[in-house]
């Protein structure tokens, strides 16, 4: 929905300090803390992104109040740096939770089915928060690594800690896989549709900003091939935005997939999997999953 992060927050390092029996974040050496901030989750976030959306309420949301047609590439940068907060973020992770909550709290209206909403309504809210778990487990297979039954379930767990994090409580979420699969497939036969805004995402011929970081001469490059980068940027996010759904919620989202970009995606994932585990740590991992890490090593020394 609205921007979770507010730029007036101050560098990574300087957040407030977490307050007494504030929510914990994931453990670090655990599952999500591992893959959370591997450079390849970037790959996942518009597939979870666009089933987010795929919910009635969710889309009317992010559709009136959001700036991601405006600001794309801001909002895209505020939201990762939120996610990875919530991850490593250590003490400041609950106090970006918050802010979460305050940002969303005046977003409100009437949904595709002509339902009132406010965003931090629990159905909402969670089904935002929910997204994450299947991607992550579907996605991970191409791109990581297929998890272990006992692997699945510390994700499940940790994602539910994530939950706190983010404000819900623990009644507003399924309290076991099983469970979280239930309610998984009850959100896609009765709630989830192709809204406007999950079609948006995965078309290629939208209008999309052009950057305007960088130096002179970066801006002044992209200014020459935005046309091509452009049209180039859209094929790729409707590709991983389809390829890394799980086939159940893509079919809810109304998503074509064919055997020859099931082909090419088994292919770019392929390449990924083998590739980014040989690259240093600096380029393999976001830098606040990087630098939260390099502290993690230094504590345990």
């Amino acid at each position: 929905m609205q921007d979770p992060v507010d730029p007036a927050d101050g560098p990574v390092g300087r957040r407030p300090a977490g307050r007494r029996g504030d929510p914990q974040p994931p453990p670090p050496g655990g599952v999500l803390w591992t893959i959370a901030g591997d450079v390849r989750a970037l790959l996942m976030l518009p597939a979870a992104f666009t089933l987010q959306v795929a919910h009635p309420a969710v889309g009317a949301g992010v559709d009136e109040h959001s700036v991601f047609r405006t600001d794309p590439w801001g909002r895209g940068e505020r939201s990762l740096r939120s996610v990875q907060l919530w991850v490593y973020g250590g003490e400041g992770a609950a106090e970006e939770g918050r802010r979460v909550r305050r940002l969303h709290r005046e977003i409100r209206g009437t949904d595709t089915r002509g339902r009132r909403y406010h965003a931090l309504d629990p159905a909402c809210y969670a089904w935002v928060h929910a997204t994450g778990f299947p991607v992550y487990l579907y996605a991970g297979r191409y791109l990581l690594r297929r998890f272990t039954p006992a692997q699945e379930r510390q994700l499940y767990r940790e994602w539910l800690q994530v939950g706190r994090v983010l404000g819900l409580h623990d009644r507003d979420m399924p309290r076991t896989v099983e469970e979280y699969w239930v309610y998984y497939r009850r959100m896609l036969a009765e709630e989830i549709e192709p809204t406007a805004v999950a079609r948006e995402l995965v078309a290629t011929d939208v209008a999309l900003p052009r950057p305007e970081a960088g130096s002179r001469a970066a801006r002044l490059l992209l200014r020459l091939t935005w046309p091509l980068l452009r049209t180039a940027f859209l094929r790729l996010r409707a590709f991983v935005s389809a390829g890394y759904l799980p086939p159940e919620a893509r079919a809810a989202v109304g998503l074509e997939w064919t055997p020859a970009q099931e082909r090419r995606l088994r292919l770019l994932s392929t390449a990924l999997r083998l590739l980014v585990p040989l690259l240093p740590e600096r380029l393999r991992y976001l830098p606040i999953a990087r630098a939260a890490r390099a502290r993690w090593r230094a504590a345990a020394r």
